[in-house]
């Protein structure tokens, strides 16, 4: 019996794109790069457009300078696809609303929901906070007014409204018909990692 191997992926190994942006992240230039390993800057932009391989030795070093782990360039894409038919149902409080959470459960970073507000829905008479330190609503379609301590923000389709999530606030839909919009929380107030 012949025994089998595995055979090489015929797909490229492309680095260069999270070589640049750990570059960029950290607020390097490929010349600030280039001078802190030793490698040419035509090289290292090579590199970044995965027009050429680098050494096992060149990779190595450049990893080193950038204080990133070697085997993170390997590793697959960390992503998870939430469709909004499907997307968990949520009881937030509001009154005349439907909170669906767009994003994984068990992501701790940030947490979106996408709610539908039914005409005169709202948060409640009471202003209230949210555990988390940045809250951002996005008004997809309809018109909401979102009260604070000391004003009131009228929001229309496409405006954005970003604010601390321990200021306290309540919301209304301001329109004569449904409305659409996210909530975006960072990081995530509620997450299934708590």
């Amino acid at each position: 019996m012949k025994a089998l191997h595995p055979t090489p992926s015929g797909d490229p190994v492309r680095v260069g794109a999270r070589l640049r942006a750990c570059r960029k992240a950290q607020g390097l230039t490929i010349e600030q790069v280039a001078a802190a390993t030793g490698l040419t800057r035509g090289f290292l932009s090579r590199v970044e457009r995965d027009e050429t391989s680098p050494s096992v030795t060149s990779l190595v070093t450049l990893c080193q300078v950038l204080s990133l782990p070697v085997g993170s360039l390997f590793e697959g894409a960390d992503t998870e696809v939430v469709r909004l038919d499907s997307a968990p149902r949520l009881n937030m409080g509001g009154h005349g609303v439907e909170d669906r959470l767009v994003t994984p459960r068990a992501q701790s970073k940030i947490q979106i929901l996408r709610s539908r507000l039914e005409p005169d829905a709202h948060g409640g008479d009471d202003l209230y906070t949210i555990n988390c330190d940045v809250e951002v609503l996005h008004v997809v379609s309809g018109e909401i007014a979102v009260r604070f301590t000391d004003r009131t923000e009228t929001l229309a389709a496409g405006d954005t409204l970003t604010f601390s999530g321990r200021e306290p606030h309540t919301w209304r839909n301001a329109g004569t018909g449904p409305a659409e919009v996210t909530w975006t929380f960072v990081p995530a107030p509620w997450s299934g990692s708590h």
